[in-house]
């Protein structure tokens, strides 16, 4: 069965359900596993490559695109047309993050590939990320490998909450970007609830939405982690100086007690795919690290 990826998480399930052979097009964001850097692109952005160099630059790029209706991804017709995968995958949940269903629908109709099954994932919960796991298990076959994998994740995440029973519950606020700000939304509050975590200005299986840094102020979150949308560690390290001085954000007891953390969001929170249970027990020491062992290297940072 050919297998064509049109957003990181799904290749991610790919592999990770031991079909990586299988896929014969990936986007260019595609790097887990190593081996996913290899396929053809078959996706890539159109934003502008190595000139964007802050938070505030990007959601400018991103907003300036969407408001002229200029797509943000640019599909390689001919690729599909050579390959003729049987299986795309790809979502709706989020238009800054794949190309959606609908207009790839509209590519293969346009290149005479009706036969294509596509197929959008889109979870809001960590329970949806799940199912969207044992969906594509379903649709490519693999259905026992699928519910092996989501018992085990399921099972990691259940080990976090046994100790959590244990712990007592601290205010978390994770920012998903900076510039502006905006609270992180879908599976990360069920993410910090798994950890002993209350998170603030966030409901769990809502989008992620803007806020003022009065109402951060306000909310005087205990523990504030940092996980902008598609930045590895090093890269949300070094877009924390523009919030860390603000004035409203250094008045909360997570900055005034030095706990603001960086993490790796691309592999462990962005993607909903296996690797956010890694994120479940990096954010479980970040939250609680008394209690859970350190992550690994290149996982989370403290700031300041």
């Amino acid at each position: 069965m050919k297998i064509a990826s049109l957003l990181p998480s799904a290749t991610e399930i790919v592999y990770a359900l031991g079909l990586g052979a299988d896929l014969v097009g990936v986007t260019d964001e595609c790097d887990y596993p190593a081996d996913a850097v290899t396929k053809p692109v078959v996706s890539r952005s159109t934003l502008p490559q190595g000139r964007l160099q802050t938070a505030h630059q990007v959601d400018a790029a991103v907003r300036e695109r969407l408001s002229d209706g200029s797509p943000l991804y640019q599909l390689d017709t001919d690729l599909l047309r050579r390959e003729r995968p049987d299986v795309i995958l790809t979502q709706d949940l989020c238009r800054v993050c794949a190309v959606p269903s609908g207009q790839v629908q509209q590519a293969l109709d346009q290149i005479g590939l009706p036969e294509a099954k596509v197929v959008s994932l889109d979870p809001n919960t960590l329970d949806d990320v799940f199912a969207s796991i044992e969906e594509v298990g379903v649709v490519l076959e693999r259905k026992e490998a699928a519910i092996e994998l989501t018992t085990s994740l399921r099972a990691r995440i259940a080990a976090v909450k046994e100790t959590a029973t244990r712990v007592p519950s601290v205010s978390v606020f994770a920012l998903e970007w900076s510039e502006p700000p905006i609270s992180a939304g879908h599976w990360v509050p069920e993410m910090v609830e798994a950890v002993g975590g209350t998170p603030v200005l966030a409901d769990k299986g809502q989008p992620a939405r803007p806020v003022a840094w009065h109402e951060v102020r306000d909310a005087a979150p205990e523990v504030v982690v940092f996980m902008p949308c598609g930045y590895y560690l090093e890269e949300a390290e070094d877009e924390a100086p523009s919030f860390i001085g603000q004035a409203e954000f250094a008045d909360t007891p997570a900055a005034r007690n030095g706990n603001v953390f960086a993490v790796d969001a691309t592999s462990f929170f962005s993607r909903p795919g296996p690797r956010l249970v890694d994120g479940v027990e990096i954010l479980a020491w970040a939250a609680h690290p008394d209690f859970y062992p350190a992550p690994p290297d290149g996982t989370i940072a403290k700031l300041g």
